[in-house]
């Protein structure tokens, strides 16, 4: 994975930079955790400027973000909701429940794009709930272009300061982002136990 990425922002310069950050978004087994830092790595040799990688990486990061944002404008809240009446008992999942959650983004969505889009792990998924809730697409853009500006900043100055190195960012980031998925399955899991204990006493 790092020889590609490496190979690829050789071949194609500061539209490789972009072009990953937009597949990481997409396909995120692809990690900004090695692009970034590695795009630091090549301004620290003078390959690149630091400014231009972080816009890069910036841009590339909020395009990424549209293709998922618009498979949740598409998918919406009420046919959402209008499935998990339908097909939700298994899951134990209402359209009350769907409408809560929507109510909770309605309120706490500006956030939760902004600081999201800084977590590993889930910073590519906020985009669903962001188009399901219909957030305006302005909004979307400005709240993850600076959520993904400091987090492509972070990392890419890492990559600058730590020089051949630049890989020791992934290896701490990378165990962070499995323990980040390992809590929201975990907390995914409590919820389905409650919710069938729940459902148990009331019947």
């Amino acid at each position: 994975m790092t020889d590609w990425i490496q190979n690829l922002m050789d071949s194609m310069g500061y539209l490789g930079i972009l072009l990953l950050m937009v597949l990481e978004n997409i396909f995120p087994p692809i990690p900004s955790e090695l692009i970034m830092p590695s795009a630091g790595f090549a301004a620290a040799r003078g390959d690149m400027t630091l400014g231009m990688v972080i816009l890069m990486g910036t841009l590339g990061s909020v395009i990424g973000t549209l293709p998922l944002y618009y498979i949740g404008r598409a998918f919406g809240e009420d046919k959402l909701v209008a499935w998990a009446d339908k097909h939700g008992k298994w899951l134990t999942l209402s359209g009350k429940d769907i409408r809560k959650a929507d109510d909770w983004f309605d309120r706490h969505g500006n956030k939760a794009v902004l600081f999201g889009r800084m977590v590993p792990g889930i910073r590519s998924l906020l985009s669903l709930p962001a188009g399901m809730s219909e957030m305006p697409l302005p909004k979307f853009l400005i709240y993850s272009a600076i959520g993904s500006a400091l987090w492509s900043a972070a990392l890419a100055y890492a990559g600058y300061a730590l020089g051949e190195n630049y890989d020791r960012v992934e290896q701490y980031v990378g165990p962070a982002s499995k323990i980040i998925l390992g809590v929201v399955v975990v907390g995914a899991i409590v919820w389905f136990i409650r919710r069938k204990r729940e459902q148990g006493q009331g019947g």
